[in-house]
């Protein structure tokens, strides 16, 4: 059994890439297609990272499983890692658009001259440079078609790239033969322009795709790359996180983040864990307590004993849920592709009834096969295909005018229905920077708020940083000391004036604080505090109208949670793990609500999967820049309404597109059916009908600005 294969009582379950699937009707061949097969228990396609979770009997090897997909009629291989990402969709798309459209620019100037009157010699060698130029260039520009749909008809099967190339490849055909036989007209500028629109509506939606698949990677480069080793006989030997077994000890300096979870054996210091828990501030640690991979030790070493490694950690089981959350989500089936698994089906008929009643009709079987195609180009789907992603490409752009940037297109769809909204406390309800209470440093004695700042200064804890950072814009000048020594874990111990001064950790404290000791004063305590994010009573109240109820769900420990929940007026669930936020999100959906996600941490990652949409601000970790649909750079909270609102926006102009594109179908295609359309006029009124769902997509920018 390999790496992907994970059991669960007596199933196994299988990754495997799948990187020639690209529409709804992929998903729908796949998963009825392993479906109902001996020992497969079931099949999940994530479309984005174009991949098939299999649940099967552990008698079925991934061999088999590849055999069973060939069948189905999509090439696949077992991925070289449960979460390793896929190749991106948009690189191998490119060429072939950049060749299509330039080699269409080309041959339509020279179609011009033949438009404007050329006859004789002068038309047949424009025909014969048309036809060098555009030959190669369909071949080329209609490969990524072409291998789709021999792929399908090789197996008996078909999908809509199958009508597409049999569009393109008698158009081109028929040309040829207008060139051979010096006829008037060719149509190499039609089929160009029809892999030209296609090729840009596959390229807008793959890069929309693409933003979507990188949170898990982000995740796992939280790990430490190894650790040191305490050998048996008190050796230190450097050990890859990967070649880490249970029972090993792990010795982890200050500053160094653990590569695997275990439990303290000796030595004490504080843990950043704000990456798993969300927790502003830092946790203590000592002999007996647990600790997990990705976590930061801030002050002092220790002596870890591993108690899981690799996939076991607790850093990748959240990634595991995030990826899992990833395969759900992509069953999301948009409207155009539901619509696309007709298509080729539709238009075969169609196109086969047209020519053969011509034929009837007296025709021959030349005319019969001209009007056959024009039909095959002119209920092309290129407005339907561009009905969705370009909408998206505009709304996206507009909103990353206003500082919010769409990673994933498709999420627009799912914000536009969103009546739930969860937020995390730090660094997203707040700003994520503690600061010290400016009364209380008002409060501070001249010569006291001097030594602050002067011992804040010679540490690079982010509290003294940011005390000292207070003191010195309130134009306190630092004290003189002497002596200066930081003990990790305790704080900064000085003498000043003869006597002794420390900026130090304070006993039984809740919260973040420091407290500054002068030797014969009482010690003055210094609470830190965070601030909500700007015009957060606006924006909840925006979010109020818009229908959506709005609740705080943080791992924040439940007195810091509180304090802002008071100060929102919100409900508030504390001390909440990434279970239990992704548990909530999954209770809320089956109760049939669609939940938006706001949060920052790794903790928070699955939790961002899981839900309908997410949203992170700017300043998140890694993972929660990855993991979430949108991300919104400034400090304003305002735009999760502004995202919310454009996203409505948004699905209003689709489904406008959608009746333009389809009203275009029912005008056309009659016109083409009778003999009225010649393949080039087909392939103009399909350029045009995708410019005016162009069009109306282009109104959003000025909507998404109100």
């Amino acid at each position: 059994m390999t790496a992907l294969d994970r059991p669960e009582r007596d199933t196994v379950e299988t990754v495997l890439a799948v990187p020639g699937m690209h529409c709804a009707g992929c998903i729908a061949k796949i998963e009825r297609g392993l479906g109902g097969r001996p020992g497969i228990r079931s099949a999940r396609v994530n479309l984005s990272a174009r991949q098939v979770t299999i649940a099967h009997e552990p008698f079925l090897k991934s061999r088999d499983l590849v055999n069973e997909l060939d069948r189905i009629g999509f090439e696949a291989q077992p991925k070289q890692g449960a979460l390793a990402r896929s190749d991106s969709a948009v690189k191998p798309l490119l060429a072939p658009l950049a060749v299509s459209a330039f080699a269409c620019m080309n041959v339509m100037l020279l179609s011009v001259s033949v438009w404007s009157g050329a006859e004789g010699t002068t038309r047949s060698l424009f025909h014969w440079i048309s036809a060098g130029i555009g030959i190669p260039a369909i071949i080329y520009g209609g490969m990524p078609f072409f291998r789709s749909a021999w792929a399908a008809l090789k197996r008996g099967r078909t999908n809509m790239d199958v009508p597409i190339s049999l569009g393109v490849i008698i158009a081109t055909a028929l040309s040829f033969y207008e060139v051979v036989t010096n006829g008037e007209e060719a149509w190499f500028d039609s089929a160009l322009m029809l892999l030209a629109f296609l090729l840009a509506g596959r390229v807008l939606d793959a890069m929309m795709r693409d933003r979507a698949r990188t949170g898990v990677d982000a995740l796992l480069s939280q790990a430490a790359s190894g650790a040191m080793v305490v050998g048996p006989d008190g050796a230190l030997l450097w050990v890859k996180a990967e070649e880490l077994e249970p029972g090993m000890l792990m010795r982890v300096a200050a500053g160094e983040r653990l590569a695997a979870d275990g439990t303290i054996i000796s030595g004490a210091s504080r843990f950043d864990q704000s990456l798993l828990t969300g927790e502003s501030g830092p946790v203590p640690g000592e002999t007996g307590d647990e600790v997990l991979a990705g976590t930061l030790n801030l002050d002092a070493p220790v002596d870890v004993k591993v108690s899981a490694t690799g996939a076991d950690t607790t850093l990748t089981e959240i990634a595991r849920l995030m990826e899992a959350a990833a395969q759900d989500r992509s069953k999301y089936v948009r409207i155009a592709d539901r619509a696309a698994r007709l298509y080729a089906p539709a238009v075969h008929t169609l196109a086969a009834l047209t020519f053969a009643g011509w034929l009837v009709a007296g025709a021959g079987w030349y005319q019969a096969l001209v009007i056959a195609v024009a039909v095959l180009i002119i209920t092309c789907p290129c407005a339907l295909g561009l009905a969705v992603p370009v909408a998206q490409v505009v709304a996206s752009g507009a909103l990353m005018r206003a500082g919010i940037m769409v990673k994933d297109g498709s999420a627009l769809e799912r914000m536009a229905r969103v009546d739930r909204a969860l937020l995390d406390k730090t660094g997203t309800l707040t700003l994520g920077k503690p600061l010290p209470d400016p009364a209380v440093l008002a409060a501070l004695p001249e010569d006291a708020a001097a030594v602050a700042l002067a011992l804040a200064s010679h540490s690079r804890h982010p509290v003294s940083k940011a005390l000292a950072g207070a003191l010195a814009a309130m134009d306190v000048k630092a004290a003189t000391i002497d002596d200066v020594r930081e003990t990790p874990g305790e704080g900064v111990f000085a003498r000043w004036k003869g006597g002794t001064v420390a900026l130090r950790r304070p006993d039984g404290a809740s919260g973040i604080a420091v407290a500054l000791a002068i030797e014969g004063r009482p010690a003055a305590l210094i609470p830190f505090a965070d601030r909500l994010r700007p015009d957060t009573t606006e924006a909840l109240a925006q979010l109020s109208r818009l229908g959506i109820e709005t609740s705080i769900l943080s791992g924040d420990h439940a007195a810091a949670v509180d304090q802002i929940a008071r100060e929102t007026g919100l409900l508030a669930q504390a001390e909440a793990s990434p279970q239990d936020k992704q548990e909530l999100i999954a209770r809320l959906q089956s109760a049939g609500h669609n939940v938006l996600m706001a949060g920052d941490g790794l903790n928070d990652g699955p939790a961002l999967a899981t839900a309908n949409c997410s949203i992170a601000p700017g300043s998140a970790s890694d993972v929660g820049l990855q993991a979430a649909d949108l991300v919104f750079v400034r400090e304003s909270l305002l735009a999760l309404p502004r995202s919310v609102r454009t996203a409505r926006a948004t699905m209003r102009v689709v489904k406008q597109n959608f009746v333009l594109a389809i009203g275009y179908n029912i005008l056309a295609v009659p016109l083409a059916i009778a003999g009225l359309v010649t393949p080039l006029v087909a392939a103009i009124a399909m350029s045009t009908s995708s410019l005016i769902v162009v069009g109306n997509s282009l109104r959003l920018a000025r909507a998404a600005r109100k």
